[in-house]
């Protein structure tokens, strides 16, 4: 069973930049297409991006042109590249596979955008 494990987040003004990373113990990050998911205060959890084993990029559209996500595969590693991060972003935000199959979610990092 994979073991996901996100970190990065934390704290920052409105305008700021955070990364996060999410490291795959157990598990390949190479062999799924994975993305970056997050869950706001009272709020269902969204998707939002996506980079496939091809390295192809998807985005909601309400972080098209702020955020990156990429892999680094030597390091078994996904990252999410936040700029110009705004209040509403703020959630807690989770690794997993994309299009979601029961892989376990891991305890996710939480991004704070203060205004």
């Amino acid at each position: 069973q994979v073991q996901l494990v996100e970190s990065g987040g934390g704290l920052v003004q409105a305008g700021g930049s955070l990364r996060l990373s999410c490291l795959a113990f157990g598990g390949r990050v190479t062999i799924n297409a994975m993305g970056w998911y997050r869950q706001g205060p009272g709020k269902q959890r969204d998707w939002v991006a996506a980079i496939s084993t091809s390295g192809i990029t998807n985005y909601a559209d309400s972080v098209k042109g702020r955020f990156t996500i990429s892999r680094d595969n030597a390091k078994n590693t996904v990252y999410l590249q936040m700029n110009s991060l705004k209040p509403e972003d703020t959630a807690v935000y989770y690794c997993n596979r994309v299009p979601y199959d029961g892989q376990s979610w891991g305890q996710g990092t939480q991004v704070t955008v203060s205004s």
